[in-house]
């Protein structure tokens, strides 16, 4: 992740939580309003009620820049929420076009081979 947003800890598994209900739970912890959030924003509340609700239509999307902002007010990670509206990171996409033979590899590994790997990493960070 980009470790240049403050991140606040949390209990949830962000995995089982898509882009809107993520938004969600940024908000609530920061204790925002809708309201605030899209004065915030300069957007309209049902704006920001639609990402939450996941109620967007495609052209309605969230850009990355509208996702860099909305992390900047959250004070949440924006690599983390890149990925949750389906979108890869500029660093990423950096390492993929460098190195798309890897991460070939790396897509075509099952479950426990990633979480092998994975704890090889962990070890030596």
């Amino acid at each position: 992740m980009s470790g240049k947003k403050t991140k606040i800890t949390r209990s949830l598994d962000t995995r089982r939580t898509g882009f809107g209900g993520r938004v969600r739970q940024l908000r609530t912890l920061g204790s925002l309003t809708q309201t605030e959030l899209a004065v915030r924003m300069n957007v309209s509340v049902s704006y920001i009620s639609k990402v939450e609700n996941e109620k967007l239509h495609f052209g309605d999307y969230p850009s990355e820049k509208f996702i860099h902002k909305l992390a900047s007010e959250l004070k949440a990670d924006e690599d983390e929420l890149l990925l949750l509206a389906d979108k890869v990171p500029k660093s990423i996409r950096k390492r993929i076009r460098q190195r798309p033979e890897l991460f070939r590899k790396l897509a075509a590994m099952d479950k426990q081979t990633l979480d092998r790997l994975e704890s090889t990493l962990e070890i030596k960070n």
